[in-house]
């Protein structure tokens, strides 16, 4: 039989189930990544199930989001993580040393292996051949452990790539062209993979661009070949050894079919406050900006730099524009340096950060209140700059640097300029300064942990009750992201590794008095939540299901979810649910009583659950989708409750 690499990749790791859309399957884990805004509850977790040594083939943990070092949280953090990497024989790449996606591209990334990473942007790395997904910490620090993920087999969905993209028009515009074509929820459920002749104008950092942003559409992942193109970096990176060709076979069919043209493509953007949220650069030109920001995962490489820099050289940008640069790798910096192209950022008015998520995640550079901001970042969710108001634009570093020069949203093809032809390095800087490698497992024995007085342990979650009865304390609108329900930011994200201080912000965006009120009822049995469509789009952080757990949240009923949320909420013990019937959701308001009587009975029977309104005297059924497996994971309580007695059993 004729396979697609989506295919082959999935097959050389399957170990549990079958290729059949929908089911369960359980998957091998080569490599994870962790990152510190997510990776400091993993290393908690791995001391929990007493791991000696990681059984992954490699495991990194970087420190990119929480670079600010205001006060002793963050600093004391590092030092935290970096014992553990020490103690569980990890790499650590420490701060300053780049944002985790492209380092792992450029140093540590396999053709046809599977990486597992506590960060939603994961996927990026399937740029590179590999089966790259983001899931939360949990998950994360099961497969370093040695288990496998389990998710549900997805789709695959053939996207065939012809033509060459024209001046002015880059990879940040073909993800955005998916995003305008198909929204938020267009790959859910489905494997993204690209091929056809159009790759071969694709440096494998554009096709990073476009894989790093197929979260957006709520895909599984993205996969591209292993092809020359990838062999060529991986020389660049001094690592030619690690490449394997891996391409679709001759025959080899998809579940669903699309096509591109890239010729035909032309500047995009993304309004506020949606990635979905596209339109042609040219509709709304003319429109005012305060901010334009250059970097993040989503346009990571020395060309999108390199191009700005190019198209703002012996220019000024325009008064009263804050001309963002947040740099992405250490080694890419110094070659943006040595190229001259940091000189021309800056001379035209650029204000250069060090190179980590920084702005991308609300951890500095935040816009005005009221003002519009410009971001080559993958997301504009409500807030997420750190400015409540905010009013983000997604957009590549052409259309970026020519709104910079002119003072307000403007297509880059109106520029009175040759377009700039820049090509990523041939010998790039390769530098591993900064990136750590494991100790030995001898010598990782005897290392202690060191933690700072900001570290507390996970608080013990009790199992699921075989009778419910709980009020309803929010019922929320269609595409809730995990921005929304915990933020980032350079207020919050310090308390990571203290679930009882974090828990504070819990859904402080959606309704500043839920934290009181959640406590009010958390040893009265708990809350439950509504929903809309979408719920817990975004991030991969399991803080947005954690600190809901910690202040009492047992049920979660949505229209549908987005993947990982769903599997975070199952992680720690939150029952998900959606509705049969679509109408009820209208019926249900905050502060209605839900009860539902023999949960266990319930779960284990079928997929569907019967829910008593107890104030209304109404009665609607309620269904789940959760695996054998799964459905035993949430009446424990949780996933470390289920693995600590998976354990038990083993010994005794």
């Amino acid at each position: 039989m004729a396979l697609n690499v989506s295919q082959k990749l999935i097959k050389d790791h399957l170990v549990f189930g079958e290729m059949r859309p929908g089911s369960e399957i359980g998957l091998k884990i080569d490599q994870t990544l962790t990152q510190d805004a997510t990776g400091t509850l993993v290393m908690l977790e791995l001391e929990a199930m007493g791991l000696d040594y990681a059984k992954t083939e490699v495991s990194a943990q970087y420190v990119d989001h929480n670079i600010i070092q205001e006060d002793s949280k963050n600093p004391d953090d590092h030092v935290f993580l970096q014992s553990a990497t020490k103690r569980f024989g990890l790499y650590y790449s420490r701060p300053g040393n780049g944002v985790s996606h492209p380092v792992h591209m450029q140093r540590l990334a396999q053709p046809g292996k599977t990486l597992l990473g506590s960060d939603s942007h994961t996927c990026a790395n399937g740029c590179m051949g590999m089966l790259a997904m983001g899931a939360g910490g949990i998950d994360v620090a099961m497969a370093i452990a040695g288990e496998p993920i389990y998710i549900k087999m997805p789709e695959i969905w053939g996207v065939k790539l012809t033509g060459e993209l024209p001046d002015w028009v880059s990879a940040k515009d073909v993800i955005l062209e998916m995003l305008r074509r198909h929204d938020v929820k267009g790959g859910v459920g489905k494997i993204i993979e690209y091929y056809g002749p159009g790759l071969e104008n694709l440096s494998a950092m554009d096709r990073h661009v476009i894989a790093n942003m197929g979260a957006e559409l709520g895909a599984t992942t993205t996969v591209f070949p292993s092809d020359d193109e990838v062999r060529r970096f991986l020389k660049s990176q001094e690592r030619e050894e690690d490449w394997v060709e891996l391409v679709a076979d001759e025959g080899a069919e998809y579940d669903e079919y699309e096509e591109i043209d890239l010729s035909e493509l032309e500047p995009l953007i993304a309004k506020p406050s949606s990635p979905g949220n596209v339109v042609p650069v040219r509709e709304v030109d003319g429109e005012p900006i305060y901010q334009s920001y250059i970097g993040s995962s989503a346009n990571p490489g020395y060309r999108d730099f390199a191009i700005a820099a190019e198209i703002v050289k012996g220019k000024k940008i325009a008064r009263g524009i804050s001309f963002d640069i947040n740099p992405t790798s250490r080694q890419m910096l110094s070659d943006l340096v040595d190229d001259g192209h940091i000189g021309s950022l800056l001379t035209a008015g650029g204000r250069l950060h060090q190179a980590g998520c920084n702005g991308c995640i609300g951890m500095g550079q935040a816009p005005a209140t009221g003002r519009n901001s410009l971001r080559t970042t993958p997301r504009n969710f409500p807030g997420r700059s750190g400015t409540k108001e905010d009013s983000v634009f997604l957009c590549s570093p052409e259309t970026a640097a020519a709104s910079a020069l002119s003072g307000e949203i403007t297509d880059p093809r109106s520029l009175d300029m040759d377009y700039p032809k820049v090509i990523d390095k041939d010998q790039p800087t390769v530098d591993d300064a900064l990136l750590e490698k494991p100790l030995s497992k001898e010598e990782s024995q005897t290392v202690e942990l060191e933690k700072g007085p900001n570290i507390a342990s996970i608080p013990e979650m009790e199992e699921l009750p075989d009778r419910i009865e709980i009020p309803v304390l929010l019922k929320m609108k269609d595409n809730i992201s995990t921005d929304e329900i915990l933020a980032g930011g350079a207020r919050v994200l310090p308390f990571r590794s203290n679930l009882p201080e974090i828990s504070k912000f819990t859904f402080e965006q959606v309704d500043e008095s839920y934290h009181e009120r959640a406590m009010d009822v958390r040893d009265k049995g708990g809350h439950a939540i509504i929903g809309g469509y979408n719920y817990g789009q975004g991030s991969s952080r399991e803080h947005a299901a954690l600190a809901p757990r910690y202040l009492g949240l047992r049920v979660a009923i949505a229209k549908d979810f987005a993947r990982i949320h769903w599997q975070n909420l199952v992680n720690f013990g939150i029952l998900p649910l959606t509705f049969l019937d679509e109408s009820d959701y209208e019926d249900l308001e905050e502060g209605d009583v839900l009860e539902i009587v023999d949960v266990k009975e319930q779960l284990n029977s079928g997929n569907e659950l019967t829910v008593q309104l107890k104030k209304k005297d109404k009665r609607f059924k309620i269904e789940h989708h959760l695996s054998e497996r799964q459905v035993d994971i949430v009446l424990k309580g949780g996933l470390i409750n289920w693995e600590r007695k998976r354990q038990e059993s083993h010994t005794s």
